[in-house]
């Protein structure tokens, strides 16, 4: 009944316009009005990383609680960890509306949002009082820049700084194609110049959690390569593959398909598991990945996980599907592994790759 009432309430708000139902969808979750979910997580799904344990792989990607109000209610759903933010160390308002646009046809969003939110002061004392009741569930924060910032190392510094006390894991996003110039820090001079000083700066101050970097599927070739080589060895602790994309193939059927901003789900899926399956080779599978774009069913999530992900991330999906989307992947992620005859979700990551190495 409880999993029957909330696929009845996502149906409902699908009828709404695309940011107004999410923002619907947010109050529902920021004051508990919507029942918990009872997903049944089998222990094949649950998995250690960073030191932190995880009931399950399946997490909430950034930009869907962009202010972390509503943090409570998301792990109420079954997810196994969420990303708030991204957020900025100043308040600002993003970019004009309309901004985001569903392209049913294609099961795919687009979105210019442009790191819409109430800043790092408002974001932290959210997450003071959420964190006081899932304090030991995993949480992730996306960290960007405000437009026009020039000082990006401070900015970021200090982001991280404030947000020790409550992160597992902070992401430095780096890969948004709606805030201007911000994906050219991704390349590797860039990467040096604002990356690494960064990390200087978090390690010299004893800040032990670990710093990820989220990069975009468009990033391909010897960029790539030189990319995630500078964030290695400056030791970055792992990256999130990847972001949206401003491409737009030829197949896209929905009348807002030519739309400016970042395009997520099924149009992405294929590109963002070759970006898992070349950083994965890049780092000889040194480091954890968290996946995602276009993840829509199980078979999407183990053909990540088999890539070289340990983790996994959704949001268009969750945005058509509902939250009963969790649960499927769950439990034909626990199938998979029983047919492949591993015991635990760590066992299947990269083994696309076992018989080269």
């Amino acid at each position: 009944m409880v999993n029957c009432l909330i696929d009845i309430g996502s149906t409902l708000l699908r009828c709404f316009p695309a940011e107004a139902a999410h923002h619907a969808t947010i109050k529902l979750l920021q004051y508990d009005i919507l029942p918990p979910a009872r997903l049944s997580i089998p222990p094949s799904m649950h998995l250690n990383l960073w030191g932190k344990e995880f009931e399950s792989p399946i997490g909430l990607a950034a930009g869907f609680d962009k202010n972390a109000v509503a943090l409570n209610g998301l792990y109420g759903l079954g997810f196994g960890f969420v990303e708030a933010g991204t957020v900025t160390f100043f308040p600002q308002a993003g970019n004009p509306k309309p901004r985001l646009f569903r392209l049913r046809r294609d099961k795919a969003l687009i979105n210019r949002l442009g790191f819409n939110g109430e800043g790092l002061e408002a974001f932290v004392e959210n997450l003071r009082s959420s964190r006081e009741q899932n304090s030991t569930r995993p949480l992730g924060v996306n960290i960007g820049l405000n437009r026009d910032r020039l000082d990006q190392i401070g900015d970021y510094t200090l982001c991280i700084e404030k947000l020790l006390p409550f992160a597992d894991y902070i992401a430095v996003n780096v890969s948004s194609p709606n805030t201007p110039g911000l994906r050219s820090l991704q390349d590797s001079q860039s990467l040096e110049a604002m990356l690494i000083p960064v990390l200087d700066s978090v390690r010299t101050k004893g800040i032990q959690v670990p710093i990820l970097l989220k990069l975009s599927p468009d990033l391909t070739g010897d960029t790539l390569h030189k990319s995630v080589e500078t964030a290695v060895d400056g030791g970055i602790s792992g990256f999130i593959l990847g972001n949206t994309t401003t491409n737009r193939p030829n197949n896209l059927r929905s009348s807002t398909r030519h739309e400016a901003g970042g395009l997520s789900g099924e149009p992405l899926r294929q590109s963002a598991l070759t970006l898992i399956r070349n950083v994965y080779q890049i780092c000889d599978g040194s480091l954890p990945l968290i996946g995602v774009g276009g993840i829509a069913s199980a078979d999407d999530a183990y053909a990540r996980l088999k890539a070289g992900a340990s983790l996994i991330q959704i949001y268009t999906g969750f945005v058509y599907q509902g939250p009963r989307l969790i649960q499927d992947i769950i439990s034909g992620l626990a199938l998979h592994l029983e047919n492949d005859g591993f015991e635990t979700i760590a066992e299947a990551v990269g083994v696309d790759f076992e018989h080269v190495k």
